[in-house]
């Protein structure tokens, strides 16, 4: 029975694990380089949004992501205000490995980070005295599936040059 109970032990340490460790604000910041003459303005903004995911492995089975997002508003040609914030995590990860382990990093992670950014620039907005910016929601796995689409394009025509050579 020992032996089933250390066989069900090992067993257990193979199935893939995740959990969320900690969430934090590596870096945030504000300018509104028109203020106050932008607030006299008819305000129509014209939103933009840039977004990034990073990720480093801190040890055996933690992971750093950081989602990046900069938001420019712009009224006209003047500069309402820019955010960048840089949204971290960490994660344990264990038993996932290959495309499954990019995928979490580069898609799932952002996934769940991506609301705590969205609400601290929507607060700094805010505080800027700014109508409240709710950024829509982003489809991380769609950017993923883009971005491992255009590696593999990439790579293929290095393979294609390589070979005329």
């Amino acid at each position: 029975m020992a032996d089933n109970q250390q066989a069900a032990g090992n067993e257990n340490q193979n199935q893939p694990q995740f959990a969320l460790q900690r969430i934090y604000v590596k870096d945030l910041s504000f300018e509104s380089p028109n203020s106050p003459l932008v607030f006299q303005e008819q305000w129509k903004p014209q939103v933009n949004l840039d977004l990034n995911t990073s990720h480093n492995k801190i040890s055996d089975n933690q992971y750093e992501v950081v989602l990046s997002l900069t938001v420019t508003a712009k009224v006209g040609e003047k500069v309402a205000y820019i955010v960048e914030i840089q949204q971290g995590g960490v994660f344990m990860i264990s038993g996932i490995e290959g495309p499954q382990l990019g995928q979490m990093l580069g898609a799932y992670c952002p996934t769940i980070l991506f609301p705590y950014a969205r609400e601290a620039i929507d607060g700094i907005v805010n505080k800027g005295s700014f109508p409240a910016l709710m950024l829509a929601p982003v489809n991380f796995d769609a950017i993923y599936a883009q971005a491992l689409k255009r590696k593999q394009e990439e790579a293929a025509g290095e393979a294609k040059e390589e070979q005329t050579h």
